[in-house]
């Protein structure tokens, strides 16, 4: 690849960043009344994490099996009110264990 296709990539993703970034503050001026608008932007963030890892959990490990199961046992963990840490260090464990059974 030539070095001046590798600038005129990093300059589109600067400006799409950007754009992300700075259309919402341009547009939305004050504070939104909205309770649906405002419980969406709320939700945003974790929507858009669970759906970057789920994929993933249940990929990475050798059978989709041992990370639904990994998966539960986070989600019963997560139930319980535990923070982060504690959650994927369970379901890390949990996988683990269940990578040393023959039959999974």
């Amino acid at each position: 690849m030539e070095q001046h296709s590798v600038i005129i990539y990093i300059l589109i993703a600067i400006v799409v960043t950007n754009l992300i970034r700075v259309t919402p503050m341009v547009l939305i001026k004050g504070h939104i009344k909205n309770r649906f608008v405002r419980s969406f932007l709320y939700y945003v963030p974790y929507v858009t994490l669970a759906v970057m890892t789920f994929p993933d959990m249940m990929l990475s490990t050798p059978t989709p099996l041992t990370g639904g199961i990994a998966l539960l046992a986070g989600i019963i963990a997560a139930w319980f009110r535990l923070g982060l840490f504690p959650v994927a260090a369970i379901c890390c464990v949990i996988t683990y264990l269940l990578l040393w059974l023959p039959e999974l």
